[in-house]
């Protein structure tokens, strides 16, 4: 494996979608009104076709994974699939992986071992440490993902959880942080938010690391609690939201991932946010 390959640029601000709502004309969109990266989850297959599709449709977007279930996807496949985008599109893809959830259906014996196995593979295949990424929450996983990759990607936190990790990673690796994001009155947007979190609260590694953050078994029951919803989704006017998820660079993220909710509403918060996070449209 070669250690000499030089960072992706993934820029302050990226955006969140789902394979399956995501479209290449969307992709467009984003990269026009100035986003810097895209990230993917619920990838499903070893070719990334959704990805290679958003490379073709964009011109400087960096793609990335987010994430790629080292579980369901072979190492050795991914690995040819990550050089065949690397060849096309040089310099743009970040190859996300992780673990998963045991509620999912996923071997969970030890997902640590899992996932150092996998980068072993990875680094056979000849898959840059700098060209990879970690979904990440614990310490263990935070600095395996700073030791053994160009960082971390942890989903479902808020900025004093980032200072944290911050701290955890060191100040060189990359941390690209999720933050959700729904506009309006509160009513509506814990609405949105609640909305958007619920399945999240089901899995015990995101409610194990909501723990960690000092919420107790309150505020993670009845799909959370308004305190919950407000740590985790900014929320209100236009640049009042902005300031929110503006906090989690403060706090030490290289990245901010900004997740959009509810979906249907997705393209009009990115265009309403996009002069306030600083972004530049093209």
């Amino acid at each position: 494996m070669s250690d000499t390959a030089t960072a992706i640029n993934l820029g302050t601000t990226g955006v969140h979608y789902v394979e399956g709502e995501l479209t290449p004309e969307a992709a467009a969109e984003v990269e026009r009104l100035g986003y810097t990266a895209l990230w993917i989850a619920g990838t499903r297959e070893v070719r990334l076709t959704s990805v290679e599709r958003v490379l073709a449709a964009t011109e400087t977007l960096a793609v990335a994974t987010g994430v790629v279930n080292v579980w369901h996807m072979n190492a050795r496949a991914v690995a040819d699939t990550y050089h065949s985008l690397e060849t096309a599109y040089p310099g743009r893809f970040l190859l996300g992986i992780g673990a998963g959830h045991r509620e999912f259906g996923a071997d969970f014996r030890s997902p640590y071992q899992a996932l150092v196995d996998y980068l072993d593979v990875l680094d056979e295949r000849g898959v840059p440490k700098q060209r990879r990424a970690l979904a990440a929450l614990g310490p263990r996983m935070l600095k395996l993902a700073a030791e053994r990759s160009a960082g971390a990607y942890p989903f479902l936190v808020t900025p004093a959880y980032t200072r944290w990790a911050r701290e955890v990673v060191g100040p060189d690796a990359m941390l690209a942080v999720e933050h959700k994001v729904a506009l309006g009155d509160p009513d509506s947007t814990r609405a949105a938010g609640r909305d958007a979190i619920k399945v999240n609260l089901g899995l015990a590694n995101y409610r194990a690391n909501l723990t960690r953050m000092g919420f107790g078994e309150e505020d993670l029951a009845d799909f959370g609690s308004d305190t919950l919803v407000d740590a985790l989704v900014a929320q209100g006017d236009v640049a009042t939201a902005a300031r929110q998820l503006r906090n989690q660079l403060e706090a030490g993220a290289s990245h901010l991932v900004v997740h959009a909710v509810p979906t249907a509403d997705r393209m009009r918060i990115l265009t309403a946010l996009a002069p306030e996070l600083g972004v530049a449209a093209q």
